[in-house]
């Protein structure tokens, strides 16, 4: 979070130890050390009439960078793991860790063609600002699109692999090597955890913009990402009433790929009464972070 704690004996640079987890939760990651081997999968139904609306309301005054659902959803994943903060817990050297902020990673593509170039986009919400978790992604993203798309420009992640993929294959396995024990001792430097993906609360995908139908996304052992999450392809999809009755209502699939030892079930399916919440009700991203939601 972005008022952080006092330092204490086993905090890393971007994480405090949980030095009160559970037998269970402290004893997983001997037993399955890689986050690969812990994947959670789990899949959302979104309706998006309410969404559809609060982003005609919001592009009412005619905005040079439009909302669009892809920011509601984004925020409201945003704002769920700040009421549910063990969505940003994370594994790392055997050992548990509340991250120090809330971030988000995307994949910036120039071009919807097949040799257009790729870069990447991470955003760092302010827990503390009175700015509303939509309105602090939709100003970063909008510096962020207009530097790729207008400008040309890479973000340092992309300008960091460009540089280290022309060094010599023993060289880079040496690099990589040092920032992995760097890493699982909690030392690495402020400035790669910034631009890593890797490094992020979670990572977001959407494939529906490129009509792409996935509901499952690996996660990875590098770093210390417990997060990732697939949007779907808008479609119309059957909803049925109490009696039966059906009505076909515009709807995308989430796909979410967890960490499983970083919480239990019934705290993810918790979450998701949050997010569900929020998708329901729209204008709930218009307060700042600090509002609460209750989940039923």
């Amino acid at each position: 979070m972005s008022n952080e704690r006092k330092r204490r004996f086993g905090d890393r640079n971007d994480g405090y130890r949980i030095k009160e987890a559970d037998p269970i939760h402290s004893f997983m990651p001997f037993m399955l050390p890689n986050r690969c081997d812990n994947e959670a999968v789990m899949s959302e139904l979104v309706t998006l009439d309410k969404i559809n609306e609060y982003v005609a309301k919001k592009n009412e005054t005619n905005p040079e960078f439009k909302y669009t659902m892809f920011h509601v959803i984004c925020a409201a994943i945003a704002k769920t793991m700040y009421l549910r903060p063990k969505m940003n817990y994370f594994y790392k050297n055997k050992r548990l860790f509340e991250r120090k902020f809330i971030s988000e990673t995307f994949i910036v593509k120039r071009q919807l063609v097949d040799n257009a170039g790729e870069t990447l986009a991470i955003v760092n919400f302010d827990t503390d600002s009175e700015l509303s978790p939509l309105e602090q992604l939709h100003s970063q993203l909008e510096k962020i699109v207009f530097a790729v798309r207008k400008e040309n420009k890479d973000d340092g992640a992309t300008d960091t692999m460009s540089f280290l993929k022309k060094l010599p294959k023993f060289i880079l396995d040496i690099f990589m090597g040092f920032i992995n024990f760097l890493d699982n001792h909690g030392r690495l430097f402020k400035d790669f955890v910034k631009i890593d993906p890797y490094h992020q609360s979670v990572f977001l995908s959407n494939t529906g913009s490129i009509k792409l139908t996935a509901e499952y996304h690996h996660l990875a052992n590098f770093g210390t990402n417990s997060f990732f999450v697939l949007i779907g392809e808008k479609h119309m999809h059957p909803f049925y009433d109490k009696d039966g009755n059906v009505e076909m209502k515009e709807a995308l699939r989430l796909g979410l790929t967890i960490d499983e030892r970083i919480a239990d079930g019934t705290y993810f399916a918790n979450s998701l009464k949050i997010l569900r919440k929020i998708f329901e009700n729209p204008d709930l991203l218009d307060l700042p972070f600090s509002a609460s939601i209750d989940k039923e």
